[in-house]
């Protein structure tokens, strides 16, 4: 009862106010930027939640007509949230990948929902797993800020995943010989490391030349022999766990 009340005062103390200035990144969504939580105490932590970004507000499109999801589950799942170090209490979430969002609730029943404020303290653990707000590099180079799933937390690597969605509209049938095509919401994956002693995450393109320049040049060969006897398969997260752990554990 009183983690109820905690959690509740916690949720209902102000709205969080956003910038974009905190982050040297861009963020590829519809929404607002995100800042951090002002004015946090030890006893109630202020600010986590804000409102719903205006974009979803306004859409009045019905996601079910399209084929996918921008959600990454469309259910309310629980998750406990933390700011720093201190545990706020248990939510219930879901992810919107496509405007790089998570919805938050009190109560999976509750009909209103707020957005969890974009700020790099505030951590969600999802099945024990951290997702947080970072900065990171794509493969291309570009500086993005979005959330990423915290899979290995090595001394030497880390390792994070990325969900995100990509919208595609349809076209109408232009004749009988051509066929409409719905719109669509298609689901990606990135994989994502950091090097402990280096400040900055990088995209991992899942194939193993990439992977071989992270290691010392004469411990390449046992990673090498580590894939190759275990028939590892870089694009499945159990595996590549596997293998940042032992280059994890192997790292000089």
């Amino acid at each position: 009862m009183m983690k109820n009340r905690f959690l509740t005062l916690t949720l209902s103390i102000a709205v969080c106010s956003f910038s974009y200035g905190q982050y040297s990144g861009q963020i590829q969504t519809n929404m607002g930027g995100g800042g951090p939580a002002q004015g946090a105490t030890a006893g109630a932590i202020a600010t986590l939640l804000g409102p719903i970004s205006e974009a979803s507000q306004k859409r009045t499109i019905e996601w079910e007509s399209f084929a996918g999801s921008p959600y990454t589950e469309n259910d309310f799942k629980p998750a406990e949230l933390f700011y720093k170090d201190e545990k706020v209490g248990p939510v219930y979430y879901r992810y919107n990948a496509l405007n790089e969002e998570i919805e938050i609730k009190e109560n999976p029943m509750d009909e209103g929902l707020r957005g969890l404020s974009r700020d790099k303290n505030i951590i969600l653990k999802v099945d024990g797993n951290p997702m947080l707000f970072k900065t990171f590099i794509d493969k291309d180079g570009k500086t993005l800020n979005g959330y990423l799933t915290q899979l290995v937390d090595g001394k030497n690597f880390d390792l994070y995943k990325r969900t995100r969605v990509k919208f595609t509209e349809g076209s109408k049938a232009t004749n009988s010989f051509v066929k409409a095509t719905p719109s669509r919401f298609s689901q990606f994956e990135e994989y994502y490391v950091q090097k402990t002693d280096v400040d900055r995450i990088d995209e991992l393109v899942p194939k193993k030349g990439k992977l071989y320049k992270q290691m010392d040049s004469d411990q390449k060969a046992g990673l090498k022999a580590f894939i190759s006897e275990n028939d590892l398969d870089l694009d499945n997260d159990k595996d590549l766990m596997s293998i940042i752990l032992y280059m994890d554990r192997n790292a000089s």
